[in-house]
Order: C-alpha cells, then sequence, then structure tokens
C-alpha cells in the first residue's frame, strides 16, 4: 500500500512572482495618484482662495471708506506684509482690512516667513487692483485683477 503525502504551501517561484505583480500594480497606482502633482494643486487652490479673499477684502473696505484703497496699496508691485510683523517697512501694509474684513492677512500655504506672505499687491494707472501669489507651483500663474 502506497501511502502519499501532499505538501501544503507555496513554491518559492510562486511567492516571487506574486510579490512581482504586486510591486508592478504598486508602482502603476503610485504613479497614477502622484501624490505630489495632488498636494501641488492643493496648495494652488488654497492660493487662488487667499488671493480672492484678499481682494475682496480690499473691495469691501472701499466701498466703506467711500471709494478709498487701504493706504498700502501703491502702483509699485508690493508683497503684502503679514498679520502680526514687527515691520511692514518695504512691503503692502494691509492691517487695515484686518478684523472687518479679514480675520488675518493670508499667508502662502508652504509657509512663508514673517513679514512675508508670498503676495503681491499694486494698483495700475486705470485704478484696478491686482494680487498675485508668487509661488504658484502649476504653470499658470495666479493673479487676480478687479
Amino acid at each position: 500500500m502506497k501511502i502519499l503525502l501532499f505538501r501544503k504551501g507555496f513554491t518559492l517561484i510562486e511567492v516571487l512572482l506574486v510579490i512581482g505583480i504586486i510591486a508592478i500594480l504598486a508602482s502603476i497606482v503610485i504613479v497614477a495618484i502622484n501624490p505630489t502633482k495632488q498636494l501641488a494643486d492643493a496648495r494652488d487652490a488654497q492660493r487662488r482662495s487667499d488671493v480672492n479673499s484678499i481682494l475682496n477684502a480690499v473691495y469691501q473696505y472701499s466701498i466703506d471708506n467711500n471709494g478709498d484703497l487701504p493706504a498700502g496699496i501703491t502702483t509699485s508691485v508690493l508683497e503684502i506684509c503679514a498679520s502680526g510683523a514687527a515691520s511692514c517697512t518695504g512691503y503692502a501694509d494691509l492691517s487695515v482690512i484686518e478684523g472687518d474684513y479679514l480675520v488675518k492677512i493670508p499667508a502662502d500655504p508652504k509657509g512663508p516667513t514673517s513679514p512675508e506672505t508670498d503676495y503681491t499687491i499694486v494698483q495700475d494707472a486705470n485704478g484696478r487692483v491686482t494680487v498675485d501669489a508668487m509661488a504658484a507651483e502649476e504653470t499658470i500663474p495666479i493673479t487676480v485683477t478687479r
């Protein structure tokens, strides 16, 4: 009488094949998801929101003050001074819109150093105000003019 012995388990070739397939699928998923681009897109969305918030607050201030813009806005492109900065010399000081129009002046999502925000503001010869996000990560610049 013969006794048949069956071993349960996987051969080395089967295990290596499965690991290889999982590695290939994982690399395809990582490339498809592209977390670096997703994070850059999220930061640019925040920048678009910040630029619009600043411009809306400036125009709301203007409406409430007989058409006068905050004194920090000039015809020279200036970086907006951050909330709570010790000195805003050389920057556009928009502290007058804090509190009533904005909780605080937004700063770039990547976290610039005070007194910088990485947002600029300028008034052109026609009186239009432009706010720009200097650190946009996509090829399309983030600029709003009103």
